[in-house]
């Protein structure tokens, strides 16, 4: 009946019979509704919410939900809101490039390296407490001749899977590198960086589960640190609790090492992996990055908030820098300021860009000082599909 009479909006209870409203919201998925879905329920905002997340994984347009008992203005202000509009439910899902196909051989990844068609980009991180530049995280991207722009999640696993990440790790390096030594470190630029005194500038790159394999990986990131004159402790390699795990004993063993020759090193995503309390016990961090996932949600949900705090305060009491990802709002931002919290990321304060843009960025002086950053209107939040 749905498919046929095409809705706009569509209500659903939780508390129904036959059907609860969980089972009519994954029925409207598998049907491909478009309609702008309402939940409402009188079973408390820890059940709503768990609905609207739900309802959002499996695809559907989720623009608000109305705890009972609620007043007549409240549903009619969510059914006079554009499709496209976000009104408190969960937020808007990705409008960057559209996903490619998923079939990419081998053999174009391969060609993609030996031709420099992979690229760097760079996104900002700034100090919670003064809004300050702090650093950047290198990110990447395949501009593919014919596909268009391709994001990592299409083609790291590739690359994982059929021994190329050495070299895709070579080239992240090895334009990361080139460009932060140039940009601030060569020419005598090192006096004139922006960032906090005593605080100079960080450069974040992600190290997958592959390196852990090569038993060389510490000797050379090492070379390439000083074929780029680099100091190592300008650097924080980002690690993910499931590459720490896929060899505990050999990952203790290299970041222990990468920590002996002065890098730092931050565990990514925490909060979303089973044990990742137990590596950030064993394991020699130096930084905790919340998941953006708790970022993204933090003003939609005291739940989100509380674990974003608990993640702060368990940093501060193992003498560990936390950085927060997924900013997306000056509320969150300043949230992360009251809790104590170091470092902040996500396009609210800006984009990942590349080095021609973010030299325009810094030119017109968005990394000297962040202190008015909390005062900007924020833009309509989007992302791409990838972490990032």
């Amino acid at each position: 009946m749905v498919g046929e009479w095409n809705p706009t909006h569509i209500t659903v209870d939780l508390v129904m019979p036959e059907m609860d409203g969980v089972e009519v919201l994954v029925e409207l998925a598998a049907r491909g509704c478009k309609a702008n879905v309402i939940i409402t329920s009188g079973m408390g905002s820890r059940v709503l919410d768990a609905a609207k997340r739900s309802a959002d994984e499996h695809g559907l347009n989720i623009v608000g939900v109305l705890a009972k008992p609620f007043i007549t203005a409240a549903m009619q202000e969510l059914l006079l809101q554009p499709a496209d509009e976000f009104a408190g439910g969960q937020p808007p899902r990705a409008r960057g490039p559209v996903p490619q196909s998923r079939d990419i051989a081998v053999a174009e990844l391969s060609r993609a390296l030996e031709n420099r068609e992979l690229h760097v980009v760079y996104q900002p991180k700034v100090e919670c407490t003064t809004g300050d530049l702090a650093g950047f995280e290198a990110l990447t991207r395949w501009s593919h001749p014919h596909r268009g722009l391709i994001m990592p999640d299409q083609f790291i696993p590739l690359a994982d899977q059929h021994g190329l990440m050495d070299a895709l790790t070579d080239e992240v390096l090895d334009q990361a590198l080139g460009w932060f030594f140039s940009s601030f470190l060569g020419g005598g630029k090192e006096n004139s960086t922006a960032g906090r005194p005593g605080c100079p500038l960080s450069l974040s790159i992600n190290l997958s589960a592959t390196a852990f394999k090569n038993q060389s990986i510490v000797e050379h990131i090492t070379a390439r640190c000083l074929r780029h004159r680099i100091p190592p402790e300008r650097l924080i390699f980002e690690v993910t609790e499931p590459s720490a795990m896929e060899d505990p004993v050999k990952s203790l063993q290299l970041l222990t090492r990468l920590r002996m020759k002065g890098f730092r090193l931050s565990i990514d995503d925490f909060g979303t992996g089973y044990s990742s309390m137990l590596q950030l016990v064993r394991m020699p961090f130096s930084e905790i990055k919340v998941d953006k996932s708790f970022v993204m949600w933090g003003t939609r949900s005291k739940e989100s908030l509380a674990v974003v705090k608990s993640i702060v305060d368990l940093g501060r009491s193992l003498g560990i820098t936390s950085v927060a990802e997924g900013v997306e709002d000056p509320q969150m931002f300043e949230y992360l300021q009251e809790v104590g919290c170091d470092f902040a990321q996500g396009y609210w304060i800006a984009r990942p860009m590349d080095r021609d843009a973010m030299e325009t960025w810094l030119a017109a002086g968005r990394g000297e000082s962040r202190r008015a950053v909390a005062a900007r209107e924020p833009g309509p939040p989007t992302r791409p599909s990838e972490t990032g």
